[in-house]
């Protein structure tokens, strides 16, 4: 065996007796401590709110979720709350879903890599970030006169709010979909062109079927958001207080008053009664229920549905 030279003698001298890298380990230290903080943070806010809403799920048990508004906390519930949440849950996904999904394949697999298509990208990318209220101010501006002078009424229903929310959560469903189909290999593309497949049959039978797991994932996720959005709601105008739905049918519910979890909490949050205080964090378990189950759907997606390329 040859000896080591001079120089790869010293150089490996050099590599054992290096120094503690300070500036990383306190930088290591720091992001830890954040990630504690926010932890900390996080569960006494958790806490805090079942501590109080709990006991009203103890004393009505199912009657807080079945019985509507009222002006008696005794009997104040969030059925019509839970109905107009599922109600703006189905039609964002309706409004969302497609066409954030076809904006993504065009972009990553029809449009050319050129200016134009890289400033729609940026500004995609530039819209995810805008304030919520924001895109309220847009559904009062445009989305709420155009359903009026469609269907009547106020235009200030479930159908408004609904596109609200789902142009609020489009720029996110097109990301996270644009990204799954960014991350498909291009060696599927280019075998499914060396069998002779057309654009359109490779990317409808080989990339989105391979994207759909990431894509699925990240519209569950953008729907959580939509269903946690409070500021587009007091915009637009729906009701936090008393109502009675009485005999509606389903179509005059969804072009009359409506209300959303989001709005119950905020609205009971405003109350001057010690009782609604409870009531309030009682409706707060209940929306974090619906996030958290939106999110546990998006894990199980991705789990049962990744692949490794």
């Amino acid at each position: 065996m040859s000896a080591a030279s001079p120089a790869a003698v010293a150089v490996e001298r050099g590599l054992r007796a290096r120094s503690i890298d300070w500036r990383g380990t306190v930088f290591q230290l720091l992001l830890l401590a954040s990630l504690v903080l926010t932890l900390a943070i996080l569960a006494t806010l958790v806490v805090d709110v079942v501590q109080r809403g709990w006991p009203v799920f103890g004393e009505r048990g199912s009657d807080f979720l079945s019985s509507p508004l009222s002006t008696r906390p005794a009997s104040a519930g969030i059925a019509q709350g839970i109905a107009g949440t599922a109600l703006i849950a189905v039609f964002v996904a309706l409004f969302a879903f497609p066409l954030g999904v076809m904006t993504a394949v065009y972009l990553e697999e029809y449009a050319p890599d050129n200016r134009l298509s890289r400033a729609i990208n940026i500004n995609i990318r530039n819209l995810a970030g805008v304030p919520s209220v924001v895109y309220g101010l847009l559904g009062l501006a445009v989305f709420v006169p155009l359903v009026q002078g469609l269907a009547g009424g106020t235009g200030r229903n479930i159908i408004s709010a609904s596109i609200t929310l789902g142009v609020l959560v489009l720029p996110i469903v097109i990301i996270t979909a644009a990204e799954a189909i960014r991350a498909v290999p291009r060696t599927l593309r280019e075998a499914g062109y060396g069998v002779g497949a057309s654009r359109w049959e490779v990317t409808s039978r080989l990339v989105l079927p391979a994207a759909a797991p990431g894509i699925l994932t990240g519209t569950v996720l953008g729907l959580s958001r939509a269903l946690g959005e409070t500021a587009p709601l007091v915009v637009i105008g729906a009701s936090s207080t008393y109502f009675s739905s009485g005999d509606q049918s389903f179509l005059e519910s969804l072009f009359g008053s409506f209300t959303a979890l989001p709005m119950i909490v905020f609205g009971w949050s405003t109350r001057p009664q010690d009782e609604f205080r409870a009531l309030t964090a009682a409706a707060i378990i209940a929306l974090l229920a619906v996030t958290l189950a939106a999110n546990a759907v998006a894990i199980l997606l991705r789990n049962r549905y990744e692949r490794t390329w």
